[in-house]
């Protein structure tokens, strides 16, 4: 008689709970016909059907349905197991991460680094999205774990707090705005760059213009930040953006912060996961994004104030 392998198992909960063959090999990293054979075998060394398939549908059978609770039980064991021995090298798999663009433009290389260095045989596959695109993708389980801002209108049992970031107004130096206090009727005289619609920052920009309807301010939403940057770069507008994607610029002076009183609140991160599915790694990334989040967060003078 053949033994039962943990493929074969992973195969089984993740057919279950993605009720489909394709979408099992998408996780998994293996193709289809991998995943049939995996759960033909485990069917056949169980004397069992666990699945009803038909018309191109995935169902449980009774029996399945009886079996999936310990087969979950045998694969949490085992990354508890892993886990334990404190050996991080040791987990392997697919880390399906989804993170807003804010984190790719300040600190999602040093966190790729670090999670590289702790789980080396952990392969990242990255999403970069609209945070209100990234929450239906986690739920559908299209995502591990998501790195992104709130609000959040359906809570999900796993996350971690990644701190505050602070939006401040910027120009290019030739648009000679710097070294004054501004009003709305300064920033009316040019286009405003900012977050895409539907956003929180940009629903409170539009809100706090409406308030002036004596002005016409201008506001150019944009879904893709490095655009609404580098437009700021040229000239072709002011800028309300995360601090911490701006710092750069600032400091080589190819960017000025302005001095308008209003800004939008800052934008609030967490790492959020499915703290009963997924793998204790996932957990642990998230973790990490904690540690890696707080300490980009300070401005760099508050950081040589630390250490000195």
């Amino acid at each position: 008689m053949g033994q039962i392998t943990v493929k074969q198992l992973e195969a089984f909960v993740q057919v279950a709970d993605l009720a489909s063959f394709r979408r099992a090999a998408e996780r998994l990293n293996t193709t289809q016909p991998n995943i049939s054979t995996r759960i033909s075998a485990l069917e056949s060394l169980l004397g069992l059907r666990l699945f009803n398939r038909d018309a191109g549908s995935v169902r449980l059978t009774p029996t399945g349905r009886t079996m999936l609770p310990r087969a979950r039980a045998v694969l949490t064991a085992m990354d508890g197991f892993v886990a334990a021995a404190g050996e991080d090298h040791l987990f392997e798999g697919v880390l399906r991460l989804g993170v807003t663009e804010m984190i790719v433009h300040s600190w999602l290389g040093p966190f790729l680094r670090a999670l590289k260095d702790r789980f080396p045989a952990i392969d990242v596959e990255l999403t970069v999205d609209l945070s209100a695109n990234l929450s239906p993708s986690l739920f559908s389980r299209g995502l591990d774990l998501t790195l992104q801002s709130g609000p959040f209108g359906r809570q999900i049992s796993g996350g971690v707090d990644l701190g505050a970031f602070p939006q401040v107004w910027v120009a290019a130096p030739g648009l000679g705005l710097q070294g004054r206090a501004l009003s709305l009727r300064d920033i009316a005289r040019h286009p405003v760059l900012t977050h895409a619609r539907g956003t929180l920052p940009f629903e409170q920009l539009r809100d706090h213009v409406a308030s002036h309807p004596d002005l016409d301010v201008r506001l150019v939403p944009s879904t893709n930040l490095a655009a609404c940057l580098q437009m700021t770069l040229d000239g072709l507008g002011l800028a309300c953006l995360p601090e911490i994607m701006l710092r750069d610029q600032i400091a080589a002076g190819r960017l000025v912060p302005l001095r308008y009183l209003w800004v939008p609140d800052p934008l609030r991160f967490r790492a959020r996961y499915d703290a009963g599915l997924a793998p204790s790694y996932v957990a642990r990334a998230a973790e990490l994004a904690q540690e890696v989040a707080r300490a980009h967060l300070a401005p760099p003078e508050d950081k040589k104030t630390r250490s000195s």
